[in-house]
């Protein structure tokens, strides 16, 4: 029988501090391992190019001005939310799992850092890789591609709070998820295809008009499909609405659902995540 020492309550302000300064060292150790970008950060920049390039002729439905909407226009705000889902709940929950199964997860929980400053450092480098993330697929988008980001401050501000929303629940899904995968070496084997199968549901990689009903409704029980709507709105024409359910943007349900997930995900976390797994 192991016994485990209870680690001593810091102030709260020592605790967002130890937090705040894992961030860095989380960032830096995830732009360490060359899988984990190629996968996470570079994985939809990768897909918008392919895209872009073998779809260049196909015609996506045209502007307000008449113009057309190219593939890179199309698949721009799908790229940004798969983002969001591969930055946050699949690198999480597969590096979590990792750290849980080297030993560096019990190493922590030996030492006084607070489980809260362990979240806000996992939870800030998703969001500092996710906004980095973004930003390249938008530079690359209007610089190689030619598409033109909205002018709108209101555009940006529905922008903002959707990644910031998608990627607040993200994250903290991937730390329940990560409590999944008995070993570190099975995580990718269980993680991956589940963010695979949510994607192709999604209407991030296949239109969402043209999947079957039964499949939209059942992929509108999950965020990844809301985070996609919420990105379509932002750079897509406004016409476009009209292929979404209901025939609306529908940005109050993107809200509602996210946060409801977001709640989950932190009621999730709470009761599973542990240093070490029961059944070590």
């Amino acid at each position: 029988m192991t016994t485990t020492t209870a680690t001593p309550k810091l102030p709260a302000g020592r605790t967002v501090t130890l937090g705040a300064s894992r961030v860095a060292y989380e960032v830096k150790t995830y732009f360490r391992q060359g899988d984990s970008v190629f996968f996470t950060f570079l994985f939809p920049l990768i897909f918008l190019t392919i895209f872009s390039v073998a779809f260049s002729a196909a015609s996506f439905g045209t502007n307000a001005s008449g113009d057309k909407v190219t593939a890179a226009e199309f698949y721009l705000p799908a790229m940004l939310a798969a983002g969001v889902l591969l930055s946050g709940l699949q690198n999480m929950s597969i590096d979590i799992a990792n750290e849980r199964s080297d030993g560096t997860l019990k190493r922590l929980g030996g030492s006084p850092l607070p489980v809260l400053s362990y979240f806000i450092g996992k939870i800030g480098q998703v969001v500092v890789t996710g906004l980095l993330q973004s930003g390249l697929l938008l530079l690359v988008a209007a610089v190689a591609f030619r598409v033109e980001l909205p002018t709108d401050p209101a555009k940006w501000l529905t922008f903002a709070w959707v990644f910031l929303l998608g990627v607040s629940t993200c994250a903290v899904l991937g730390i329940a998820l990560s409590a999944l995968p008995r070993t570190g070496k099975s995580a990718t084997a269980v993680i991956i295809p589940i963010t695979l199968i949510l994607q192709f549901i999604s209407g991030v990689y296949l239109s969402f008009s043209q999947l079957p009903e039964w499949l939209q409704n059942f992929a509108s029980i999950f965020p990844l499909k809301w985070l996609a709507q919420g990105m379509r709105s932002v750079f897509l024409p406004d016409s476009f609405k009209t292929l979404e359910m209901g025939g609306t943007w529908n940005l109050s349900g993107v809200a509602i659902v996210t946060a409801i997930w977001l709640v989950v995900g932190l009621v999730a976390c709470r009761l599973t995540f542990r240093w070490i797994r029961k059944d070590s």
